[in-house]
């Protein structure tokens, strides 16, 4: 009897090639809140600009912070949002003292290669100078706006009256004579007749007399020499006579 040979089964599987890992800086780990669809929450993300500035940092700093989880970089921005929006300005405070000394140190490099063309390319040399002086401009305000953030201004605001029609305001001490002038104020806004009141008080400030309202006047003698009636003012119809 021939000897059968058993053929052998190869039970490996060929290899799959395994999917690129999506880097940190890509990658968003998220919680759905209860009720809350994915669409719903990518748009709320995308409202609140979390995400797309997050993505910014993590893109601009990756030459001198290596590679930054993008997920902690959200968390990060929304922890310091929060702290804004409860009065603590301190992180802005230091980021903005951070940017005038970043700026400062562009201004100097570029005013120093500025100094190197001297005497030789004029033209470089304008242009570096330029440079510099914005850097040192955006250094002064961001100065000022770090000074008003600490101590802000103290605004007088003038009162402003707005109205659809005339109005009058009176903004100054309230004397005896209110009622005469509000009463004639628009006849004297037209020039029609003159404050009587203001014109008595003018005298009396002005040295003239006092009226004094509860004097007794002196008795005069007028209309002394009186008829009777009737005399003077008799009907001259005799028959309205008779029927008297």
């Amino acid at each position: 009897m021939k000897a059968t040979k058993s053929k052998q089964v190869s039970t490996t599987t060929p290899a799959v090639a395994a999917k690129p890992e999506t880097p940190k800086s890509r990658l968003l780990t998220m919680v759905m809140p209860k009720g809350v669809t994915l669409d719903r929450a990518n748009a709320d993300m995308a409202t609140q600009g979390l995400v797309t500035n997050a993505s910014l940092v993590t893109t601009f700093s990756r030459w001198e912070l290596s590679e930054l989880s993008l997920t902690d970089m959200v968390a990060s921005l929304k922890e310091s949002g929060t702290a804004v929006n409860n009065g603590d300005l301190k992180g802005a405070e230091q980021m903005l003292n951070a940017q005038a000394v970043s700026l400062n140190s562009i201004f100097a490099e570029l005013a120093r290669r500025s100094a190197m063309n001297v005497g030789e390319h004029m033209e470089a040399m304008e242009r570096y100078m330029r440079l510099a002086l914005k850097a040192q401009g955006q250094c002064r305000a961001t100065l000022e706006t770090l000074a008003a953030i600490k101590n802000p201004p103290v605004v007088f605001a003038r009162q402003a009256n707005i109205s659809n029609g005339p109005q009058q305001v009176n903004n100054g001490v309230p004397t005896h004579f209110e009622t005469n002038t509000r009463a004639h104020a628009p006849a004297q806004a037209c020039g029609e007749i003159e404050n009587q009141p203001t014109k008595l008080l003018e005298g009396t400030l002005n040295g003239g007399t006092t009226l004094d309202v509860g004097t007794t006047g002196a008795a005069t003698r007028g209309h002394q020499e009186l008829e009777a009636v009737g005399a003077v003012h008799r009907s001259k119809d005799p028959r309205r006579q008779g029927q008297g």
